[in-house]
């Protein structure tokens, strides 16, 4: 059987990559394993080329030798095991345990996972309260919504997402609710800001860690988000667990995405990315949704850095095209002491009325929203023309929306690192420093 064959016939090394000749009976995606001395290293089946198949090993290539080491096809795709006990757990990109404790068990699924039916897809609905009033308020996260967080290099999107973590929860607090975060590319030091986050909010019992390093391989950084979304839909499918996933930073991703391409020798696209970026993108995002007849339900909130705070680089700007929405920092509120630093005008939730209102949050939500995102859009526009033109030039209508801009950037977007405020305390908030344009 050709699942059985070893092949001793590596023609070439690139990269993360190897090229096996003369092979037979391979598919695409299949695993594949490669003796190196004592160890065994896994890969991937990625390209084929006749008889020749193009493999990325999941732990680097080092130590792999032309016409040395044997490769064997194992006639199977990279699959994890996974069981509720993965809840509290710290695993590695490739969904092995890394905390100390036992491998993990259970029955193992496909990474590369199933596309959802479309006609199976229900609409995202119901809402999830993050603790963060410009979110929770002006942006809110619907539960099998995607939204991402657009931040710059420099901002603080790491502390964002620890306060994500730490105080996402569905108002109904009957239905089971876990957070899987899956950090891609980190330094050591972003980790274990991570790991002290977690303990010290006690909510281990809920959260599943992927953690990838900067040292780790590209390719596991590849694989990492897929093993995440992968341990999600187990919960979300299988035990009925509404499964908040993120996953920070989606440019390390990308640029794991652009290495891997360059090995192959493939005709680059914008910026050196590859032109299958949008679809591979796709392949990940498009794994968050309600399907009928499951309890479950996956929300993804992916975080991505934009190169130059711009955002029309091909990584926000594919992943715009793909999500429902975006968070965007703003890098002049974060130098005004502003946190978290959302930029109000330049981020929507294009689901968010789809679970506000009345059975959702409060049934004044929406109007609260309305009144104060036009009100700030009024007060920045009046702050710019006195800024131009003389504070005197405007009128005592336009000073007063001068001085809500500001009482809105302090009080309302404004909040503590540790500071967890529910729905009704943001709406409450929203009307009083509404009540500045009384």
């Amino acid at each position: 059987m050709t699942q059985s064959m070893r092949y001793k016939s590596i023609s070439s090394i690139n990269g993360p990559l190897i090229v096996v000749s003369n092979v037979q009976g391979v598919k695409l995606n299949e695993l594949v394993e490669i003796e190196v001395g004592e160890e065994t290293k896994i890969g991937q089946v990625i390209e084929l080329q006749g008889n020749v198949a193009i493999i990325q090993v999941l732990q680097g290539t080092a130590g792999i030798s032309v016409g040395q080491s044997y490769v064997r096809f194992t006639g199977d795709t990279l699959k994890i095991p996974v069981s509720e006990e993965v809840i509290g757990r710290t695993l590695n990109g490739l969904g092995k345990a890394i905390d100390g404790g036992p491998e993990v068990v259970g029955e193992k699924f496909d990474v590369n996972g199933a596309p959802i039916n479309p006609v199976m897809r229900l609409p995202p609905k119901d809402f999830i309260q993050t603790g963060i009033s410009v979110i929770d308020g002006l942006m809110s996260v619907i539960r099998g919504q995607k939204l991402p967080i657009f931040s710059g290099y420099g901002l603080p999107h790491n502390l964002i997402v620890s306060q994500i973590v730490r105080q996402a929860k569905l108002l109904r607090k009957q239905e089971s609710f876990a957070v899987v975060f899956s950090a891609l590319g980190i330094s050591n030091e972003e980790a274990d800001f991570f790991r002290v986050e977690l303990e010290r909010a006690n909510i281990l019992d809920r959260t599943v860690f992927i953690l990838n390093l900067q040292s780790d391989s590209t390719i596991e950084r590849i694989v990492a988000p897929r093993v995440a979304l992968t341990v999600a839909e187990y919960l979300a499918f299988e035990k009925d667990y509404h499964v908040l996933v993120i996953t920070s930073d989606m440019s390390n991703y990308c640029e794991a995405l652009r290495e891997v391409s360059l090995a192959r020798n493939e005709i680059p696209g914008r910026r050196g990315y590859p032109g299958y970026m949008y679809s591979d993108l796709a392949t990940i995002y498009e794994r968050a949704g309600i399907v009928s007849g499951k309890k479950g339900s996956i929300t993804q909130i992916p975080v991505l850095s934009m190169p130059d705070d711009d955002i029309t680089h091909p990584i926000p700007d594919l992943t715009g095209y793909i999500t429902e929405g975006q968070i965007v920092l703003s890098r002049s509120l974060h130098l005004s002491g502003i946190y978290p630093p959302v930029n109000v005008l330049a981020s929507l939730s294009r689901l968010m009325k789809d679970g506000i209102g009345k059975g959702y949050t409060r049934e004044d939500h929406f109007e609260i929203y309305a009144r104060l995102f036009s009100a700030y859009a009024e007060g920045l526009r009046n702050k710019e023309l006195s800024s131009i033109l003389g504070e005197e030039t405007l009128t005592l209508e336009e000073r007063q929306y001068v001085k809500f801009a500001e009482a809105f950037e302090k009080k309302f977007i404004n909040q503590g690192v540790d500071e967890e405020r529910s729905i009704d305390e943001t709406l409450d908030l929203g009307l009083e420093v509404l009540s500045i344009l009384k």
